[in-house]
């Protein structure tokens, strides 16, 4: 499981990477906004494997945590970006 753990945590990585290339060469904000969150969540998702490796309940608490403001913050950007129309 610990390889599988480990493959995961590189693609994860590579979508950081490349969320980041795509953030410097987008064209407006929303296109900005949603790669945000792509690099956001996936470290989120880095931190959950590496809490898994280590076995560290706090560390995947506080990821989950960290995912419900991300959550929270991605439903106000788009509220901003509609200008409140539902």
């Amino acid at each position: 499981m610990t390889a599988a753990v480990w493959i995961a945590i590189g693609l994860l990585g590579v979508a950081v990477l490349l969320g980041l290339a795509r953030i410097a060469t987008a064209t407006d904000a929303a296109s900005r906004a949603i790669v945000g969150d792509l690099v956001y969540f996936s470290a989120i998702g880095i931190l959950v494997l590496l809490g898994m490796i280590k076995e560290s309940q706090a560390v995947v608490d506080a990821a989950l945590l960290a995912a419900l403001l991300g959550i929270l913050a991605t439903i106000a950007l788009a509220r901003i970006m509609t200008r409140g129309r539902r």
